[in-house]
């Protein structure tokens, strides 16, 4: 049914799978640069193919909306939703030799702006496994986001301003909608607003913000991504304090290279814990691991599972 010819393809459908490189016809499960390409044919749900052009530009695609079969020779290919940011989706592939659920990055919590992600049962599961290691287990959810809305309530108070420093597709729009939420005035750098729009035009409203100009006025939260210097947007000798916001906030030598001021532990990854639930959930008879530590694969093996490394 599929093979790794340095990237996943499904075999019969010469179908190429988060693959980075430009392919005939490739799937795209959300549009973090790390896993899209210049295909000739792109393939995606309709708001992951939205961000994908707004990223490489107009390229031609094929919208897969969740839970609509697409019919392709003897495979039925069907989108499910990831929970790790908007149009983010699993790919189920059925064929006369069975089933196999591809999750993409994933995260079965809640999520302020990312569909709930739905886990269909399948023969085969390859799964991302960034957080497989028993140490990386995130704090709960509301105890991160209480945390993340006192440190910018603690900078404002005290005339910095709060910025915070994370990717400009997914946790940049959670983030403005929850400190939106929480009352505060919220603006974006430029690459974070472009997307912000691209959510609003599919239904997923953010919340009170504004375009970031030059310098930032004070009273506000700023987000701005890395690379970008918060020097180049502050007016000269305002003090501001970062924040970084990343699910590896949860383990000392990741939190400090964030090199941020405050790290806050909010994920849109599944951690530990939510990868063994998610396996159970799909109740596969292989398990392929991707994007992960080699030991998750040892650990599954100790649990009497048929788990294999995927690379």
């Amino acid at each position: 049914m599929f093979h790794y010819e340095t990237g996943l393809k499904l075999t019969e459908i010469d179908l190429a799978i988060d693959v980075r490189r430009r392919q005939p016809r490739g799937f795209i499960s959300h549009a973090h640069s790390d896993h899209i390409a210049r295909h000739e044919l792109a393939f995606g749900t309709p708001a992951t193919l939205a961000l994908y052009q707004h990223r490489l530009g107009q390229r031609p695609t094929r919208a897969m909306p969740y839970g609509e079969p697409l019919e392709w020779g003897s495979m039925r290919l069907t989108t499910y939703p990831a929970g790790h940011c908007l149009g983010s989706a699993m790919l189920l592939a059925e064929g006369p030799t069975g089933s196999l659920l591809y999750t993409g990055d994933f995260k079965l919590g809640e999520s302020a702006t990312a569909e709930r992600a739905e886990l269909p049962q399948a023969d085969v599961l390859v799964m991302e496994s960034t957080y497989g290691d028993p140490r990386l287990r995130h704090p709960p959810r509301q105890q991160a986001i209480d945390q993340l809305r006192d440190v910018v309530a603690d900078c404002l108070q005290r005339g910095a301003v709060p910025v915070v420093r994370t990717y400009a597709l997914g946790k940049s729009q959670e983030v403005t909608r929850l400190l939106s939420d929480a009352g505060f005035d919220v603006l974006l750098h430029p690459a974070v607003y472009e997307i912000a729009q691209i959510y609003e035009r599919f239904g997923q409203p953010l919340g009170r913000y504004g375009r970031l100009g030059r310098p930032a006025p004070g009273g506000h939260v700023a987000i701005i991504p890395p690379p970008h210097s918060p020097e180049g947007w502050l007016e000269p000798g305002r003090r501001y304090t970062t924040i970084a916001v990343t699910g590896w906030a949860g383990t000392a030598l990741r939190r400090r290279q964030t090199r941020a001021d405050v790290a806050i532990p909010l994920s849109d990854h599944a951690d530990y814990d939510e990868l063994l639930e998610a396996i159970e959930r799909v109740r596969p008879r292989k398990i392929y691991c991707t994007h992960g530590p080699p030991e998750f694969v040892d650990d599954l093996r100790s649990r009497g599972l048929p788990a294999y490394r995927l690379e």
